[in-house]
């Protein structure tokens, strides 16, 4: 899915930001294929191009600073490290991030960065980066943090709105259209899940008839989405494969999905690797809510929820480059 941006007619620019959404991996039914842009958070990424052949980390802002500074450590600068090599590059880059999604929170917070760092330098090379290589170098980010290969954060991220990655090698990415005014409702808990141990809890192997159920839901589930048939689609937001194995790490969490569907959820499940919580949702009205009563759920187990509604079909990752937007802002 190769989206070009336009050629520069000017000379290189020495500086660029982007600002990447969170995002819905999985989306229920398609593990480590579907997920879907979540434009209610953000991660911000300014790179400078600097003389000499390296890759700095300039500072850490925002909601998570205690990162990593060593750049072949942080998903932020992975990829920027083999752009750097794999265009024997005569400059480097020097990164400023600010954190504006938690980690280990279920919100694909260590792909934004990665994602966010690609789109600031897809323009600060020559030639430009397409979005195919954005998603490339970016990928090579988020493998750092979760330890595998997978699109379900990173592809949405840098196309915007629900994607199914059907191939990663080569790339062969699938937008999925939305009914129009689709929203989700996220719940997150405040508490961490990281992605490692997240997959530590998951069975090496399916059962031929959890796997058919899981196949049938996510058929179903494009299927609703393409002929606008949102009871369809509350049928197929049912994860049999990953949710019984993750829903015994989020205290509640039976309480909290019953909780979206009787305020009107159309269905939702673990958003990512959790702890967060999502629901589709038929408009904006009912996700906001649904959001309110999965907090409620929440507390009922002494955890305190943060709540964010934001449309289903989300932008994407965006340059941000106007004098005003500094790396402090959220």
């Amino acid at each position: 899915m190769a989206t070009d941006i336009d050629t520069q007619s000017d000379a290189i620019p020495t500086t660029a930001t982007a600002r990447s959404p969170g995002s819905i991996g999985n989306v229920a039914v398609g593990y480590d294929v579907l997920g879907g842009a979540f434009d209610a958070v953000h991660d911000r990424v300014r790179i400078e191009r600097i003389d000499h052949p390296t890759v700095e980390i300039g500072s850490i802002t925002g909601c998570v600073t205690e990162l990593p500074r060593q750049p072949k450590a942080n998903t932020a600068t992975v990829g920027l490290l083999a752009l750097l090599a794999d265009r024997d590059l005569p400059y480097g880059f020097r990164v400023h991030i600010h954190k504006g999604i938690p980690l280990s929170s279920g919100m694909g917070g260590s792909a934004a960065s990665a994602v966010a760092a690609m789109k600031a330098a897809q323009v600060l090379v020559d030639p430009p980066l397409t979005d195919d290589e954005v998603l490339h170098y970016a990928l090579l980010g988020e493998k750092v943090a979760s330890g595998a290969l997978h699109g379900d954060n990173v592809v949405p991220m840098v196309y915007g709105g629900v994607a199914l990655t059907r191939s990663l090698d080569p790339i062969d990415v699938v937008p999925i259209s939305v009914p129009e005014g689709l929203h989700a409702a996220l719940a997150h808990p405040h508490m961490q899940i990281s992605t490692r141990s997240a997959r530590a809890v998951l069975p090496e192997a399916v059962p031929v008839p959890i796997a058919v159920q899981q196949s049938a839901n996510l058929a179903a589930l494009v299927a609703g989405c393409a002929q606008n048939n949102l009871p369809l689609i509350g049928r197929s937001l049912r994860d049999v494969m990953i949710e019984p194995h993750r829903a015994r790490l989020i205290p509640g969490f039976a309480a909290v999905q019953a909780a979206a569907r009787e305020a009107g959820a159309l269905g939702g499940s673990i958003s990512g690797a959790g702890p967060s919580v999502f629901a589709w949702c038929p408009d904006a009205a009912v996700a906001e809510r649904v959001g309110t009563a999965m907090r409620r759920a929440f507390a009922t187990e002494d955890l305190d929820a943060d709540i964010w509604t934001a449309p289903v079909a989300s932008t994407g990752t965006r340059r941000v480059d106007a004098p005003s937007d500094a790396p402090s802002e959220t």
